[in-house]
């Protein structure tokens, strides 16, 4: 039974919500194609509390999305919840985003594949069953007319994320289904941070990183 300050910033989908009890009370989100995170986050973060008339000494925990995703996006997101974390002596609880991403779907039989848009062909992917119990664990991986071939052959396999944009133009199996225009998003990780938050799963706000799955790479920008 908890007050948690949701905040996902993983993708260009800056969200933020209030959540008790693993309901949404508030809910704030722009989902635009352009990362506007640093400029409206903290915006977003004061509506949901004067919408709520609520403060953030009443609240019992922040929750933010771990990732993988956008660098910048985790940074941001990541490094604001720490502050408030410190500010407020309230506990971090730490969202893997790609499974808060699978529990925007819920289907009765087959695989969820929740995946983010990495690098050219390649996408960060878990698998999820239709329990939302993890099958596969997360990667980094390149797409191939392969790829998933195995959970195709057996069964539906739900495809969502801003990964299926690439992975539809690669899969062409009757099994495969593609859920487009879907982004991780504060809304399903209430869910998620109040277990957590029953379990005091909890991290060490001094020493918490996002999980980047891979490292960091800067581009030279083109003559």
């Amino acid at each position: 039974m908890a007050l948690v300050l949701n905040i996902e910033t993983a993708t260009t989908n800056c969200s933020v919500s209030l959540s008790k009890d693993g309901e949404i009370l508030v809910l704030r989100e722009d989902n635009s194609t352009g990362y506007s995170h640093a400029e409206t986050l903290h915006v977003f973060i004061d509506e949901v509390f004067k919408a709520s008339k609520l403060k953030l000494s009443e609240i019992d925990a922040v929750a933010v999305s771990k990732g993988p995703g956008s660098y910048t996006g985790l940074r941001i997101g990541v490094s604001s919840a720490k502050g408030l974390c410190f500010a407020s002596n309230k506990p971090l609880i730490a969202i893997d985003t790609l499974e808060s991403l699978a529990y925007q779907l819920q289907i009765e039989e087959g695989y969820i594949i929740p995946m983010l848009d990495a690098r050219r062909m390649e996408v960060y992917s878990a698998i999820y069953n239709s329990k939302l119990e993890l099958q596969r664990k997360i990667e980094a991986e390149i797409l191939t007319e392969e790829s998933y071939s195995e959970f195709l052959k057996t069964d539906k396999v739900y495809f969502i994320g801003n990964g299926v944009e690439k992975t539809k133009g690669l899969i062409q199996h009757p099994n495969a289904i593609f859920i487009e225009g879907k982004l991780p998003s504060a809304n399903e990780m209430a869910i998620l941070s109040e277990l957590k938050y029953k379990k005091s799963d909890t991290e060490d706000v001094a020493y918490f990183e996002p999980y980047y799955l891979k490292d960091f790479v800067a581009l030279k920008k083109k003559a």
